[in-house]
């Protein structure tokens, strides 16, 4: 439920309503906003008698959240969340936003040559795995730590922002000390004792949706990160489960328009993941911005074909360049905007 207050409320009558939410068991969440105050109420399973409240001084009205999804739905927040990072980088606004590099970070060589290009084609955030889970126990797993120092160099290189895996909880506190946005895989997307934790450290988090979760299960993971006190959470489209094998997954464009009608949290697109061909990546993410998406992320290799995962489904350098001017094309079209990384600097600095 939101009950929402009046324009000349007092903020000893938002107390007020609170401290009765709270003797009911339940949590208050005050949401300032331009013209009124709103109080959501978390933890009741239950509808709750709307009468309680309508005496209070200063209630305007009250708003039944049906939604099990309480906290990141449209019906608890009508504004579009808008999550900001440390270099300028807005993601949930008018722009839309690129993020590009490898699924690994190889070596130092490797990564500042992909961040290199991927800032000068115009994107904001790097991307790259330190911490990679693979299905093959064989497979390579990531430099770990080691790959953390160095998405930190390309950082401080080149000004862009980080996103990088968290495995489990002791990989997500040591992300949290470098990257700006912590990422949850697909495998990890219902692991909530992990959620919970991530929630707590605060930083901004993209949660990518579980290969066989509906929209609602991806909204209910979010749930878990934002009522633990962290509102930064980006959804992230990457494919799910097909029986047809022509494609690594089946992109889901449908669930990003979707998605838009039941959430105020920005979403992105991963056509990388989504389609796992590299010749599919282009049309596929400009599918994503025409169906509402704010942004996407792009696997990127200075040599596909010597990548030591993924290589099939990374762009060359000159095909992410090219990727780049055609979603700016795209966005133009929609009556949105390319975020400007040059403009991006400036607010930072």
């Amino acid at each position: 439920m939101l009950i929402v207050m009046d324009q000349s409320a007092r903020p000893e009558d938002i107390e007020r309503v609170c401290k009765v939410i709270e003797r009911l068991g339940f949590q208050a969440r005050p949401m300032p906003g331009g013209q009124r105050t709103a109080i959501g109420i978390v933890g009741n399973e239950t509808a709750l008698d709307a009468a309680r409240f309508h005496g209070l001084p200063g209630v305007r009205e009250t708003i039944a959240v049906s939604a099990p999804y309480k906290q990141v739905s449209l019906e608890w927040k009508r504004e579009r969340t808008v999550v900001r990072l440390d270099n300028g980088t807005t993601i949930g606004g008018d722009g839309v936003v690129i993020m590009g590099g490898p699924c690994s970070v190889e070596s130092e060589e490797q990564l500042l040559a992909t961040a290199k290009y991927v800032a000068a084609a115009g994107a904001t955030i790097l991307r790259g795995g330190a911490y990679k889970p693979r299905t093959s126990p064989y497979a390579f797993q990531g430099l770990g730590e080691g790959g953390l120092r160095i998405l930190a160099e390309a950082r401080r290189r080149y000004g862009l922002a980080l996103v990088t895996e968290a495995l489990d909880e002791t990989s997500a506190e040591r992300i949290a000390e470098v990257a700006d946005i912590i990422q949850i895989g697909a495998r990890n997307m219902q692991n909530f004792e992990l959620l919970k934790k991530i929630g707590r450290l605060g930083k901004p988090v993209l949660l990518k949706r579980g290969p066989a979760s509906t929209i609602k299960e991806w909204l209910l993971a979010a749930e878990y990160i934002v009522h633990e006190g962290n509102p930064n959470v980006i959804l992230c489209e990457r494919g799910i489960r097909s029986f047809d094998g022509s494609t690594r997954n089946v992109f889901d464009t449908a669930a990003i328009a979707v998605a838009r009608t039941m959430t105020h949290l920005p979403i992105i697109g991963d056509p990388s993941h989504g389609t796992g061909r590299r010749e599919l990546i282009l049309p596929m993410a400009r599918a994503a911005i025409a169906a509402g998406a704010d942004g996407v992320i792009v696997e990127t290799h200075p040599c596909p074909p010597e990548a030591l995962s993924d290589g099939q489904q990374s762009l060359y350098p000159d095909q992410f360049t090219e990727m780049v001017s055609a979603l700016r094309r795209i966005a133009d079209a929609v009556g949105r905007r390319l975020v400007d990384p040059l403009a991006q600097v400036a607010q930072s600095s």
